[in-house]
């Protein structure tokens, strides 16, 4: 027992509209049972690209007998996204999506990696492939990487995997060593192993390249489509519509607005607004089938910067989107809200069942634990920026909007917001779709029902046809790091996942061990949790000690700051901290019991896994509970609630090694990470649920025997 007591706290004491399609009854619409699936954060990398001008011919693949263009192992285990499986990933889902024998597939953002002409390319011609054999339509909404800036820029990765396991850069004009050369491609010598790839066939293109790409794909009206407007678009083009008038007015150049450093332009724009600029807005609605509205949202804000001078040939005048979302949409963008608040009210007037969807989230997606999270980890992690907050979601549920499925975050989750406006409530759905990407691979079926209702099931995808097809490449990977010294690395272990839920398992673990935990986590939570099992944090929890943590410092030999005899009775200050934990114990094993654990299950999860499942949750929501020990998340609620309680009665100041004693810094510490935890576990039904637009209600549609069959 004192062996034990001393190994875990040497460890602790180092914390420191237009028509009309109703029938005869008004009600019963013909959209009734129609299905639309929803896929953002596709990421698209196309492995096996063509660059046309013969610069790069990648990796031959013994499998598919092609040259294989992709990315390092390292870079996606680093990464929040899959660079590379996801191609493999976004076909799985279009032929389970046939397979369903669902017609409309939306896009809310980040279809592409960066907006390259080269994977841009692939992307059109899977889409177009799938729309010519099996009659699927896409529906596209940019994110911020497609496109990164409003207009084309020079860009670039070095990242790439080429031969022998060596990374490979490849940038276009204009970045980094990429200069001073005539043609459209050169190769640089470097002081890397490889020499750098210059090609135009990796910048970043802007709205007008996207955009006129993919214009059969959403961003254009259709002859086949019902209807087709933008915001931009004529009070006679509503009124009378005609697909000759919608594709002029949806012309690229029609679509340009005025933004100012300071807020919208146009007729917002007030005296004092600098850095005006017009740049270009995809934002459209679309009527694919007689009854249904789809509203594409260009969430995307790229602010000019104050001294910019804007236009198309200064890219980097402006902002990234990457963290503006719709807080920005209502001041930069204004015009656009306005036009959603007037398409909500047409779809109501002419009885129109209308879905919406951006890329960015319109709700608070971690369940309303930001303050905690923001107390524990700082101000600027665990993307809290890109949070909308309270007020936005109340001005954009004052539209009248209803249902919005989002993505950007890569998490699973549902937002529920309801505000009582002048009189009249609101409620606004935020459904938060997960990516093809990462853990958990999923998308969104959203069902139209009757009477106001829309049913969203959550569709993982279980098993990827050729996801391993590329592992050959990562094993030369991986022996060149080792054989170079490299630090910490990837492990080789992922090379046998049977499957591609198994890879972005491992891939989250990896992203947690490799940068979560050394980027986002404060070192004193860190020296904890590194060197405790579940046990001794349940002991911790019901632990009352005078000793401080100067004084087991000292006690253990370790060096502290002196204060008024702190430390002078080292042996007896750890011999009083041994019997106080004795009885800590004794008080932890009584508790466990009464609520059917036993302690020494507690011991099974350590705080490696505890960070692992916590990421699990923030990214999947109930989904993880398929990944996480059945009784680990009663463990977890329960360690919840006994700290939680707890730390809100203790106060420390920054030098809390000091005075403070052991027990505290735990509870305080840890009992915010576990509600965090728990909040992750316990927001609305994110996986097969109800919507009831009229009643303004959410009913989860799981039964208690399909959770039991997840946990």
């Amino acid at each position: 027992m004192k062996h034990s007591a001393v190994a875990l706290f040497t460890a602790l004491a180092l914390a420191g509209c237009n028509s009309d399609s109703s029938n005869d009854d008004g009600k019963t619409l013909p959209v009734e049972g129609v299905k639309v699936a929803f896929m953002p954060d596709i990421h698209f990398h196309d492995v096996y690209g063509d660059f046309q001008d013969g610069s790069f011919d990648g990796l031959y693949n013994s499998q598919s007998g092609q040259g294989a263009t992709i990315r390092t192992m390292m870079s996606q285990m680093k990464s929040t996204r899959l660079f590379n499986e996801n191609y493999f990933a976004m076909i799985a889902a279009l032929d389970d999506i046939v397979a369903r024998g669902i017609k409309y597939v939306a896009l809310p953002g980040d279809f592409s990696d960066d907006g390259q002409p080269v994977h841009m390319r692939g992307l059109v011609k899977i889409f177009d492939q799938y729309r010519e054999e099996h009659g699927l339509e896409f529906f596209a909404a940019p994110g911020n990487h497609d496109p990164v800036r409003p207009f084309t820029q020079p860009a670039g990765k070095s990242d790439y995997l080429g031969r022998d396991g060596h990374e490979q850069r490849i940038f276009s004009k204009g970045k980094d060593e990429c200069v001073g050369y005539e043609g459209d491609w050169t190769i640089i010598p470097t002081d890397n192993p490889l020499p750098t790839i210059c090609t135009e066939e990796v910048k970043e293109w802007g709205y007008k390249e996207i955009m006129g790409i993919l214009s059969h794909h959403g961003f254009d009206p259709q002859p086949e489509y019902k209807y087709f407007e933008t915001p931009y678009s004529s009070d006679e083009a509503r009124k009378n519509y005609s697909y000759d008038v919608a594709l002029q007015e949806a012309n690229y150049a029609n679509r340009m607005y005025e933004i100012c450093h300071e807020g919208t332009g146009g007729e917002h724009k007030e005296d004092s607004y600098t850095a005006c600029s017009m740049v270009p807005d995809s934002t459209y609605l679309v009527e694919p089938i007689e009854g249904l509205w789809l509203m594409a949202i260009d969430a995307n804000v790229y602010r000019p910067k104050a001294d910019s001078t804007g236009g198309e040939n200064n890219p980097g005048d402006y902002d990234g989107s990457s963290s503006a979302g719709y807080n920005m949409m209502l001041t930069h963008k204004a015009h656009v809200v306005e036009w959603i608040s007037n398409t909500v009210k047409a779809a109501k007037e002419q009885n129109k069942v209308l879905l919406s969807f951006s890329h960015f989230p319109m709700t608070d997606f971690y369940n309303g634990a930001s303050e905690e999270i923001e107390d524990i980890f700082g101000e600027g992690n665990f993307q809290l920026a890109r949070q909308p907050e309270d007020d936005t979601s109340k001005a954009l549920a004052k539209t009248g909007l209803s249902i919005h499925v989002g993505g950007h975050m890569h998490f699973n989750d549902t937002g529920m917001k309801q505000y009582n406006i002048d009189g009249e409530t609101y409620t606004l759905f935020n459904i938060q779709a997960p990516s093809l990407a990462g853990y958990i691979p999923a998308y969104k079926v959203l069902e139209i029902k009757p009477n106001s209702q829309v049913e969203v099931e959550t569709v993982v995808l279980e098993n990827v046809p050729r996801f391993n097809e590329l592992f050959e490449h990562y094993a030369k990977e991986h022996d060149q790091l080792v054989e170079s010294g490299a630090g910490e690395i990837w492990n080789s272990e992922i090379l046998d996942a049977e499957s591609y839920y198994e890879l972005t398992d491992w891939h989250i673990k990896e992203l947690t061990r490799l940068r979560f935990l050394p980027e986002e986590w404060p070192q004193d939570i860190k020296n904890m949790l590194f060197n405790m099992d579940g046990k001794q944090m349940l002991i911790l929890s019901q632990l009352e000690t005078d000793i401080t943590v100067c004084q087991l410092k000292e006690a253990l030999g370790l060096p502290c700051v002196k204060t008024d005899g702190a430390g002078a009775e080292g042996q007896d200050d750890l011999n009083d901290f041994i019997q106080d934990w004795s009885l800590g114990k004794e008080k932890a094993e009584e508790l466990a019991n009464q609520h059917g654990m036993a302690l020494i299950d507690f011991a099974e999860w350590d705080g490696e896994e505890l960070a692992i499942d916590f990421y699990r949750l923030r990214n999947a929501d109930e989904l993880a509970f398929r990944d996480i020990e059945p009784s680990r998340l009663p463990q977890y609620k329960l360690l919840s609630e006994e700290l939680y309680d707890m730390e809100s009665e203790i106060h420390f100041g920054e030098d809390y090694s000091v005075s403070t004693p052991v027990g505290d810094v735990f509870k305080v510490r840890f009992g915010t990470l576990f509600y965090i935890l728990d909040r992750f576990a316990t927001g609305e039904a994110s996986d097969n649920f109800l919507i009831d637009v009229e009643q303004g209600t959410l009913t989860d549609l799981k039964t208690v025997a399909d959770r039991e069959s997840l946990q």
